[in-house]
């Protein structure tokens, strides 16, 4: 009897909740401060231009999932692509970098938007220790529904997916049914205005961009579940593409929403602009269930998380003998020890590392994973590996070198900003290369 498989709407639901986290509510007040992009047009056009990117890479990830067919995403695709040493270096990042500090940092997201409720009831406690608790919990509650297997995680995934685009649309309709002229930025005109040229043409703009491709990442979620997939071939690259789609005509429905409600001066310098426009439109004390909603609409994303990464480390358990306790799953197709092993990883950031560190990391050490990910389709149409089975990617050849390029400028202005971030990434990836050494591959 095989195990259960996830259907496209959980592959798309993945999609979608990896996607949107808490980046959007924190770009944009970035981008409205003096000396960014503070035109209205413009940063409608950063957000247009960063989902565009995002769908270059999911289009060249179909032809690549489809025709390397397997669960374990990058793990997977350049062991076969270039090297099995650089998959076990992806798929140990990815272990212990890009889904355990990602789970973090979306937990410690959740447990600071849910701190003023917690003090509110209970003023006693002290600041600073809600987001950490309320970050485990989560976890432990996520561990829990994961070790249940792949039914109970798709239903839950599906759940806290609708409830979170349930939410977001409210962001959207919010100003146009309550606010009012006085609350409103009624003078705000969408359409190009007479610095917005020269505004996208500017060095501050590339800059923001770089934070709006981190909003959006997480557009590749489904390749990593494609071996637990119902009909890979038809769903995969339906999840990726149309889950890329939805998010991002989301993010310029929510952006132009954001620009619509508040002044730039209102915005500038917010860390949650959601809770700056429920607070104008509706009062303060339903933003303060604003934020514990929006810590509630973080578990899809937890989940989803949970869904792909312990299957790159039960993949690498099937093919390496050091990881060879990762490799079994129970009958409703949980790979439980793998499971647990990303809630100790994940345990361990959330009591030890502070959001912006980990974030910064995860941007850094995985999107150079992606872009030899996304160069593999040049590989797979030189070798003609290419079968009946294979979904190309669309826009060849034009796709996947916009990709890759805007993914070079990334990597070199992460570098630039801050060196160490590139030594630790580079530190996170040697001991991948001794467990290659040292392990026998089955």
């Amino acid at each position: 009897m095989s195990a259960p498989a996830y259907n496209r709407t959980v592959a798309t639901n993945m999609v979608i909740a990896n996607m949107i986290g808490t980046g959007i509510f924190t770009s944009i007040g970035f981008q409205v401060m003096p000396g960014a992009i503070p035109d209205v047009f413009a940063i409608l056009m950063i957000w247009l231009l960063g989902g565009l990117f995002a769908l270059c890479g999911a289009t060249c990830y179909a032809e690549v999932s489809t025709t390397l067919k397997g669960s374990g995403g990058e793990y997977h695709f350049l062991s076969k692509l270039y090297h099995p040493v650089l998959g076990l270096a992806s798929g140990w990042v990815s272990m212990v970098v890009g889904f355990s500090a990602a789970i973090a940092s979306l937990a410690l997201a959740a447990g600071a938007y849910f701190e003023p409720v917690i003090q509110a009831w209970w003023p006693s406690i002290p600041a600073g220790q809600v987001p950490k608790l309320f970050g485990l919990i989560l976890i432990l509650v996520v561990t829990g529904v994961q070790v249940l297997g792949v039914r109970a995680s798709g239903r839950f995934q599906n759940l806290f997916t609708y409830i979170k685009l349930g939410f977001l649309l409210f962001l959207v309709v919010a100003p146009l049914i309550w606010g009012s002229e006085s609350t409103l930025n009624g003078e705000i005109s969408f359409l190009p205005g007479p610095d917005s040229w020269e505004t996208i043409g500017s060095m501050a703009f590339a800059g923001s961009l770089v934070w709006v491709m981190f909003a959006y990442s997480g557009w590749n979620a489904s390749s990593y579940i494609a071996g637990n997939m119902e009909n890979p071939r038809q769903n995969l690259p339906f999840s990726l593409t149309v889950g890329t789609a939805v998010v991002a005509l989301l993010y310029l429905a929510l952006t132009a929403a954001f620009l619509y409600t508040c002044t730039f001066s209102e915005l500038a310098g917010k860390v949650d602009v959601g809770n700056e426009v429920i607070t104008k439109v509706l009062g303060g004390k339903a933003s303060l269930w604003f934020g514990a909603l929006f810590a509630l609409t973080l578990l899809s994303g937890i989940n989803a998380m949970y869904i792909a990464g312990p299957r790159i480390s039960q993949k690498m358990g099937q093919d390496y003998s050091i990881f060879r306790g990762l490799k079994n799953q129970n009958q409703q197709g949980a790979p439980v020890a793998a499971i647990l092993l990303q809630t100790l990883i994940s345990g361990l950031l959330v009591v030890f590392s502070n959001f912006k560190d980990i974030v910064e990391y995860i941007g850094l050490t995985l999107s150079l994973f992606s872009l030899l990910t996304v160069a593999g389709v040049f590989i797979i149409r030189a070798r003609k590996w290419n079968t009946d089975q294979t979904v190309k990617a669309w826009g060849y050849p034009v796709t996947p070198i916009l990709y890759i390029a805007m993914t070079v400028w990334m990597i070199t202005f992460f570098a630039k900003e801050d060196p160490m971030k590139l030594l630790w990434s580079l530190g996170t990836v040697l001991p991948a290369l001794l467990f290659y050494k040292l392990s026998k591959r089955d």
